[in-house]
């Protein structure tokens, strides 16, 4: 029987210094989806994130993000699974991934957490259980392992990047709505299916061959971030 999503925590740096940079993109993930499901957000201290609740297709959701630095992101997430008591299989975790180029986004149930520091502290405040579900949005890698903290935290992405990342992540309906669901398989094979994640004819002519990447080469550790 499919688990239905309660929660999706989108991860990012708060302060405005941090507002474009390709760390924040899960947590521009999750402000679009509200803007676009009408859910408003709002400061939550003992949440230590914004918060808000809504229905998306017919699924009464809750959507965060946390306040906390990107390394502290499992305090908030932790926080509010405790509360409402959810597992894990409930979970959404949308962030940034250095192993695709931007204008790919895939899904992910459980598994490890390719040295992303914001998901080993979800998964540390989830009692070390990985099995919540992640939506990677690809951001790319510098190509030097020394050079992903500022890729990710202080540079500012190009339009083209910009218009990639946002144009992979407007989900058609009839993947979001399997994902909101818990229907993974049907999901995944649909978002991972090339045809169908370009989504948009104004996204860069760039997007339509890197949306086919799946590199695990370009992987890179996040040390500090």
């Amino acid at each position: 029987m499919p688990t239905a999503l309660k929660l999706i925590a989108g991860l990012g740096n708060p302060g405005p210094q941090y507002e474009r940079t390709r760390h924040n993109v899960g947590a521009d993930w999750v402000r679009e989806l509200a803007r676009q499901f009408q859910i408003p957000l709002a400061l939550d201290s003992k949440f230590k994130a914004e918060v808000g609740r809504g229905t998306i297709l017919g699924h009464d959701l809750r959507l965060m993000i946390p306040i906390t630095y990107m390394n502290n992101s499992g305090e908030a997430v932790g926080a509010v699974a405790q509360f409402y008591k959810l597992s894990p299989q409930e979970i959404l975790i949308a962030h940034d991934e250095v192993a695709f180029e931007p204008g790919v986004v895939k899904l992910k149930n459980g598994g490890g957490e390719n040295g992303h520091n914001g998901l080993k502290s979800v998964r540390a405040r989830l009692a070390n259980q990985d099995g919540y579900n992640r939506l990677r949005i690809g951001v790319g890698h510098p190509g030097n392992k020394t050079l992903v903290n500022a890729y990710l935290t202080q540079q500012t992405p190009t339009q083209a990047e910009r218009e990639a990342v946002a144009a992979a992540g407007d989900l058609p309906q009839v993947i979001l709505g399997d994902l909101l669901a818990g229907n993974w398989q049907s999901a995944m094979t649909a978002l991972h299916t090339p045809e169908q994640t370009e989504k948009s004819p104004d996204a860069p002519s760039s997007s339509s061959s890197v949306i086919q990447k799946d590199t695990k080469a370009s992987r890179g550790e996040k040390d500090g971030i």
